[in-house]
């Protein structure tokens, strides 16, 4: 191996045995579920910190049980509720802030990524009675502190219902589809902010803060539908692309006592990303950004007068990342992270937004921040504190002493803790070694037991032909870039391979870490089976290197990360068992923009590249993604086009396959249908297919088996 590879990882385990009499991987087996992990069922920490609950279900007879659980044994206590005659059928639960009451979800159904419409009840657990909230489906109904009242949004306004009484009243009353919306987000926050619900009770159940989108001036986009009938339909629904205009977003205070609701003054924020009541009654914390996204303020409201006030101002010359880690202490002092010295930290604030201390610091990211035991004094949270393709658990003091790691085994370590911070169940696997779930102390990271893991898997897998991850750096434009790369199992050192390059690619993304391998993989490992070397390199712009790394890519996207994939290519070509004439890359979304370019512009490294759902412009893609990234295309028009494959179509030369559903509401078919044209005026010869009606994730009954049939078959005939 050249001297630029160094192995950081030697992989070892269920790879070591002969590949004779082993069976290959097939697709079938891949998409048909052959080689899924047991999972532990999502449990959630009941308030007392010894006992979890977790909702069970049974096929036939379909039912589900809310069930709980001691942590100590593992046993189930007892059933809360579970569905019968009486308590229909539900998919999903939560509790009233003291437990006395359960929220169930039934006949849910999604709207977009996130937010789903749906039936719901609130069960009372001491008198076993039942409320229906509404007849209609509603979304995001929330319970009130005291778990008297529940609020809810339907037809974008709000609602409370007084459980009691049984009364409905109308908080808002302007919401209409298309115009306004009140208490939830509209497509491009929840996209791209990760939430829904936009209303938040106060700690007594006396206020409830909401936010108010005015999409009136949003531009819509529209896709056909084609599904069964005679005439397909349209859908429409408003979406802002790059430069458009936005909802107008606005902050408003309702008093549950009087019913009257006030604007809170915010001086006209661009975006709202958060808003979050302190533990304080009267205080909400708000968070705002510019267009922008490189100046976020961080403001306390003072409920009873509306009174606003800075806490903190963070800027940054590329952006400042939007996160869920806000933490207030009992007397609302607070945790945050921040990107400030450079690398994603923890850091103690005093609840007049004066910084205390830095909590954690290195040359290294914080990537999960997990919660504060107040008893101990302990701060739980998972780094790449050792490498950064690694995760691992640890707990520190707010001073930033006594830092403890808490995981033993290298690969990739999560943690879900108790409320009390007594016990945590540790998520492990590594490239090796499957979902393994074990109970540990929060105090010391000891093992209290086993509860399950993936034995069976690695037994059945033993009887495959696989090959493990074999992870090194590789050398490109100056930095030492993570690499992953599988080859036949039974790879000879003197034979040539073909070279098949995946890569996502996006900011802060990676691709290249040690843990359990997902479906993608094991087509991978198909793929080795069949006598091909399968790579994967993490280049800049990805994440957990630190800020400057990540951020390198400002304003430029798809330039220095396909020159990283073309220049990894060319060196892994100089290995003298890799055929420099058969190199291919592939690509989903981000990775699909980025194979096309490097078919593009690497027309005389790769011969071959397969797109699927591939961005062709970032004109086409929303303002929050985007402009982080990007700024507006007004200000940046060269740093939109240059990079835009359709702008280049003549300079095709290898073979390519183009891939969509044309129901994507996130990345839009409008993509590949302009690269379509492109190519076609262009008089170059390529291949693609349309999937009717899928959405960005492309699946449903055989979609995946014969997605991936197409992608194999192309491999083959090309490579």
């Amino acid at each position: 191996m050249n001297k630029q590879f160094f192995l950081l990882l030697s992989l070892f385990g269920f790879l070591t045995f002969s590949t004779a009499q082993k069976k290959k991987i097939s697709l079938e087996e891949i998409w048909g579920g052959a080689f899924s992990t047991e999972y532990m069922d999502v449990l959630r920490s009941m308030n007392n910190g010894k006992q979890y609950t977790i909702l069970n279900f049974n096929r036939s007879p379909r039912s589900s049980s809310l069930d709980k659980y001691d942590y100590e044994t593992l046993e189930k206590v007892e059933t809360i509720v579970a569905s019968s005659e009486s308590v229909p059928y539900f998919s999903s639960y939560s509790f009233s802030d003291d437990e006395s009451k359960v929220l169930l979800a039934t006949e849910v159904e999604p709207i977009f990524r996130r937010s789903r419409l749906g039936i719901y009840y609130v069960y009372d657990i001491a008198t076993k009675g039942l409320v229906k909230i509404s007849e209609t489906k509603i979304q995001e109904p929330t319970l009130s502190p005291d778990g008297s009242k529940v609020a809810y949004v339907s037809d974008n306004n709000i609602y409370i219902m007084d459980l009691s009484s049984k009364e409905v009243q109308q908080v808002t009353k302007d919401g209409s589809k298309g115009t306004i919306i009140n208490g939830v987000t509209d497509w491009v926050y929840e996209e791209e902010f990760g939430f829904v619900r936009a209303f938040e009770w106060n700690s007594n159940g006396t206020k409830i803060a909401f936010l108010r989108f005015d999409e009136t001036d949003v531009p819509s986009f529209s896709m056909d539908m084609y599904g069964t009938n005679l005439y397909p339909y349209q859908y429409e629904f408003k979406y802002p692309k790059a430069g458009e205009n936005n909802s107008v977003v606005t902050l408003h205070m309702f008093d549950v006592a009087s019913g009257a609701i006030s604007h809170v003054d915010l001086n006209d924020p661009y975006y709202i990303p958060r808003i979050k009541w302190m533990n304080s009654p009267d205080h909400l914390s708000v968070q705002t950004l510019n267009r922008h996204q490189d100046d976020l303020k961080l403001f306390d409201i003072k409920a009873t007068d509306n009174s606003v006030s800075l806490l903190l101002e963070e800027k940054d010359n590329a952006y400042v990342d939007i996160d869920d880690d806000l933490t207030f202490l009992a007397d609302d002092s607070f945790i945050w992270t921040s990107e400030g010295d450079g690398y994603n930290h923890l850091y103690l604030y005093g609840k007049d937004g004066k910084l205390k201390n830095q909590i954690t610091q290195g040359p290294w990211e914080v990537t999960r921040y997990y919660g504060y035991d107040k008893k101990n004094n302990r701060i739980f949270y998972q780094s790449v504190e050792n490498g950064s393709i690694n995760r691992d658990v640890y707990s520190i003091s707010t001073n930033g002493k006594k830092k403890k790691r808490l995981s033993t085994k290298v690969g990739t370590n999560s943690a879900a803790f108790s409320t009390n911070y007594t016990y945590y169940i540790n998520t492990f696997s590594n490239a090796t070694t499957p979902y393994e779930f074990t109970l540990h102390k929060a105090s010391d990271g000891k093992l209290v037991k086993a509860i399950k893991d993936n034995s069976a898997l690695l037994e059945k897998l033993d009887g495959y032909e696989m090959s493990p991850k074999e992870f090194s750096t590789i050398n490109i434009n100056g930095y030492d870039l993570n690499m992953w790369m599988i080859k036949p199992a039974d790879f000879d050192p003197n034979k040539k391979y073909p070279l098949f390059m995946f890569q996502y690619s996006g900011p802060g993304s990676q691709s290249v870490s040690n843990s359990w391998i997902s479906s993608n993989d094991y087509w991978h490992e198909m793929l080795a089976s069949e006598g091909y070397i399968v790579a994967c390199v993490d280049g800049r712009g990805t994440g957990l290197k630190g800020r400057d790394f990540k951020k390198l890519t400002q304003k430029e996207l798809g330039k220095y990360e396909v020159e990283d994939q073309i220049a990894a290519a060319k060196k892994l070509s100089e290995l003298p068992y890799i055929d420099e004439n058969r190199t291919g890359i592939w690509g989903w979304s981000y990775g699909g923009f980025m194979s096309t370019n490097c078919i593009l512009k690497g027309n005389d490294v790769f011969e071959m590249a397969i797109a699927v759902a591939p961005v062709t412009s970032w004109r086409f893609y929303d303002t929050i993604y985007t402009e982080r990234y990007m700024q507006t295309p007004q200000e940046n028009a060269s740093g939109y086009d240059d990079n835009s494959p359709f702008n280049y179509p003549e300079m095709l030369k290898g073979k390519y396959l183009l891939v969509h559903g044309s129901g994507d509401d996130n990345v839009h078919v409008q993509n590949t249908m302009r690269m379509i044209e492109a190519l076609v005026q262009a008089n170059k010869q390529f291949d693609w297919a349309i999937y009717p009606d899928k959405n960005h994730g492309i699946y449903g009954g055989n979609t995946r088996l014969h997605l991936f049939t197409k992608l194999t078959n192309f491999v083959k005939e090309n490579l």
